[in-house]
């Protein structure tokens, strides 16, 4: 036990004189908030402590009541044992407690620790009757998006979550590891970055049309969502060597697949000073393997679950494509691959032709199954500013494609050409 001791010097217009006034009190217990994981892990056995979260379960016995306590922090519920006056009938399946007492080691085998409960405190109410997720039902998919404000308490949405959070801070950690400037480009703009997809019109809700067309904008010009910050990167590329950008983008493709979103958040990157296609792939291949290690690492448990219930055996995929070097091709060499083999494809396999989600997939499983680079694409397929390999007959551009199992193509990216005057021929060809 701490004493605490303090002095309090009280007005003479409170007590009609000057005094000091001693007061100490002894603290007999010291709460400490946790997360569920950080009780879970048991750094703190045999201390007093304080969790907040959502009931995920209740049972009720004669002598005791047995909680399972969710925050969202970790896949894992902290089960908490309670003597059953503790119980109360807004102790339900759903409703937001916070809980204090002692972490202590479980006797049961299928948890390390549980929290021996002192006080229970409801502060948020869940009536079970009407919550549309129940106990020990399970829901599929289909019927959990239903409820979107809901739906991150399911074990699925919580988990995809987390993996997303800790993904989106190992992007940011290689890129900042890697001297790299984040740049946050614009949402809002006036350009379609040489037609990426089709664009999303905005004006103010309730304009009124002006018979003035350049009036009749907000910003005195048309405005778009953000298909690509690429343009407002390139810029930036000219003062820093190496810049990147992660944020939403906008595509307003009518299409209802899962390869076609409205909406979707896309890392970008320029690198100046290279002039090889080995760079960017250095880039890729490295963020890749960074990114997929920190996921394995710190959210083990949530992978573990898709790994179990979505993809079964993706695992030994993943842990084989960790192992090995990516491979890589030319897209000549995937053409010839693809005329030579039996299978029959949707889409045509010749030279000139762009590659398809079948024809990508196709390549990756005949190449062992590990991710395979794609390099050197025919020139037309290519944006006007992707640098002219100048290699005719067979003519192509200095550009190249990660294609992943199961999946395709997961990034891209090309050289510049900085040639002035192959880059105004290219130009010309646009007018």
């Amino acid at each position: 036990m701490l004493p605490l001791a303090a002095k309090v010097l009280v007005p003479a217009s409170a007590a009609g004189r000057g005094m000091l006034c001693c007061i100490r009190c002894y603290c007999k217990r010291t709460q400490n908030l946790l997360r569920v994981c950080e009780a879970i892990s048991g750094d703190t056995l045999g201390t007093n402590i304080k969790v907040q979260g959502w009931v995920r379960s209740v049972r009720a016995q004669k002598d005791n009541l047995f909680l399972h306590v969710n925050d969202g922090s970790t896949l894992q519920s902290l089960q908490v044992v309670a003597s059953s006056e503790l119980n109360h009938r807004l102790l339900t399946f759903g409703s937001a407690v916070v809980v204090s007492g002692s972490l202590v080691k479980s006797p049961n085998q299928k948890q390390a620790v549980e929290l021996k409960a002192e006080q229970i405190q409801v502060v948020g109410e869940c009536n079970p009757v009407d919550f549309p997720f129940k106990i020990k039902k399970k829901h599929n998919i289909e019927y959990i998006r239903q409820f979107p404000h809901l739906r991150c308490r399911t074990n699925a949405f919580s988990s995809l979550l987390r993996i997303r959070s800790e993904a989106t801070a190992a992007i940011q950690s290689y890129f900042k590891e890697n001297n790299f400037v984040q740049i946050h480009t614009p949402v809002i703009t006036s350009n379609d970055c040489e037609g990426a997809g089709e664009l999303f019109h905005i004006e103010p809700s309730g304009q009124e049309i002006e018979t003035d067309q350049e009036k009749s904008h907000f910003f005195s010009v048309p405005a778009y969502l953000t298909v690509s910050g690429q343009l407002h990167l390139e810029v930036m590329s000219g003062a820093f060597p190496r810049v990147y950008t992660l944020g939403p983008t906008f595509r307003a493709e009518n299409s209802q697949s899962r390869r076609h979103l409205a909406e979707f958040y896309m890392v970008e990157a320029e690198i100046s000073f290279t002039h090889s296609l080995e760079d960017l792939m250095k880039v890729m291949e490295e963020m890749f393997r960074s990114v997929t290690e920190h996921l394995l690492t710190h959210c083990s448990e949530d992978m573990d679950l898709f790994h179990k219930h979505v993809a079964p055996g993706h695992r030994d995929n993943v842990d084989t494509m960790m192992r090995k070097k990516f491979n890589v091709i030319t897209y000549t060499e995937a053409i010839d691959i693809l005329e030579q083999s039996p299978q029959k494809f949707v889409f045509k396999t010749e030279w000139g032709c762009d590659l398809q989600t079948e024809h990508e997939k196709y390549l990756v499983k005949h190449c062992g199954n590990i991710l395979l680079f794609v390099t050197d694409y025919p020139y037309d397929l290519k944006p006007f500013y992707a640098r002219d390999n100048q290699d005719r007959p067979r003519h192509t551009a200095a550009a190249v494609d990660l294609l992943v199992p199961g999946v395709g193509e997961l990034c891209g990216g090309s050289l510049r050409e900085e040639r002035l005057e192959p880059l105004r021929a290219r130009l010309a060809e646009y007018e």
